[in-house]
């Protein structure tokens, strides 16, 4: 296995950023608003219609006598 800098230096930052996250004068990201109804209606409406999509291109179950 070769060494790769880029990623060790990826690494580090990564690192550094989640233990300096837990510090007392850390970035405090502001909550996001809620959603309105309009908004929750439409989500479910696609995540239905797209979920009815997946199961019609999903390829049927094969029948076979053979196990497994």
């Amino acid at each position: 296995m070769t060494f790769d800098p880029t990623t060790a230096n990826l690494a580090v930052r990564a690192t550094l950023a989640t233990v300096g996250s837990a510090r007392p004068d850390a970035p405090v990201v502001a909550e996001r608003p809620a959603r309105t109804r309009r908004t929750v209606a439409a989500r479910s409406q696609v995540a239905a219609r797209l979920h009815g999509l997946a199961r019609w291109v999903e390829p049927a179950q094969r029948h076979s006598c053979q196990p497994g």
